[in-house]
């Protein structure tokens, strides 16, 4: 089969059957385009087709990107990509054997993340002006992320039918279009209601967009990009050092819940983590919890 026939199948695969975002499957057909690429023009050797790549094709591939200076995590990124590429080519009995599967994971130290503060979070969301004429849906748009630990993509594409004001928690749809319910805390319900009556209501709305809870001026969806500039604007106004995202307020949610005494299988269920050991970096970044378990729980402690 030809590079570009089996990739357009690839995407295929991932839109309908992986259910995965417009951008996740951009990443992982540009991770493949550029093993096939590098497959085609590599110089005295016959290009390969797709089946008949092996695994000293794809060792030399990746010896090829470090040589190159590239991150670890990028290299690690770029090897998960081929690796689900080759899955689906077994599994579309394209090939018997699959060339990845004893290739080791480029490994790379953990990174901790940037974490806020109570009393940060506090300033950040002090900060708002609520006499701006965005000032309600920015204040909204805080007390959500940290009061339900949701990421940006979701907080963007949450619509007003998710939201049980009732029984306090919103429906979240995450990745791989999996949902999950979060309890929705006092202060981000009153932002939320605030802003869809001093501000959402005096829209005029894209009827595309009439389900959609966060709206921009014009009455269409916010992108990604309008909340990281909302976010850094404030960290400026308050001068506040650290360098922080809408995703620091996620890390934020979870940390302070362990802080609390919350359990960990209970925060995992709020973040959407398939796996434990994802949500298990927050033991790494409270020290007092992992001091507390060893007093509570070793015997000879």
């Amino acid at each position: 089969m030809i590079w570009e026939e089996t990739i357009e199948g690839y995407r295929s695969y991932l839109k309908l059957e992986k259910s995965l975002s417009a951008n996740t499957v951009e990443a992982y057909l540009k991770d493949i385009r550029k093993l096939a690429g590098w497959l085609i023009s590599r110089p005295g050797v016959a290009p390969k087709m797709p089946e008949l790549v092996t695994q000293n094709d794809i060792v030399q591939f990746i010896n090829t990107i470090n040589e190159k200076d590239m991150s670890v995590n990028s290299q690690a990124r770029i090897l998960s990509g081929i690796r689900s590429f080759f899955k689906y080519l077994q599994l579309h009995d394209i090939i018997e054997i699959d060339p990845t599967a004893l290739i080791e994971t480029p490994k790379n130290g953990r990174h901790l993340p940037e974490v806020l503060s109570p009393q940060e979070v506090e300033d950040l969301i002090m900060a708002v002006d609520l006499s701006s004429e965005t000032g309600y849906r920015n204040r909204a748009i805080l007390e959500t992320l940290y009061g339900c630990g949701i990421r940006v993509s979701e907080l963007v594409t949450l619509r007003i039918t998710d939201i049980h004001f009732d029984d306090n928690f919103i429906k979240v749809k995450g990745k791989g279009s999996k949902e999950r319910l979060v309890p929705l805390g006092g202060k981000a319900k009153d932002a939320i209601r605030d802003y869809m009556r001093y501000y959402r209501s005096t829209l005029n709305i894209y009827y595309k967009d009439e389900n959609i809870l966060f709206l921009n001026r014009r009455g269409k969806m916010l992108t990604r990009v309008m909340i990281f500039t909302i976010i850094k604007d404030l960290a400026e106004k308050i001068d506040l050092k650290k360098t922080i995202s809408p995703h620091t307020f996620r890390h934020s949610f979870a940390t302070h819940l362990l802080e609390g005494g919350a359990d960990l299988r209970a925060i995992q269920e709020m973040l959407g983590h398939e796996s434990i050991t994802t949500t298990e970096i927050y033991t790494h970044i409270n020290k007092d919890f992992l001091r507390d378990t060893i007093l509570r729980f070793h015997p000879r402690s």
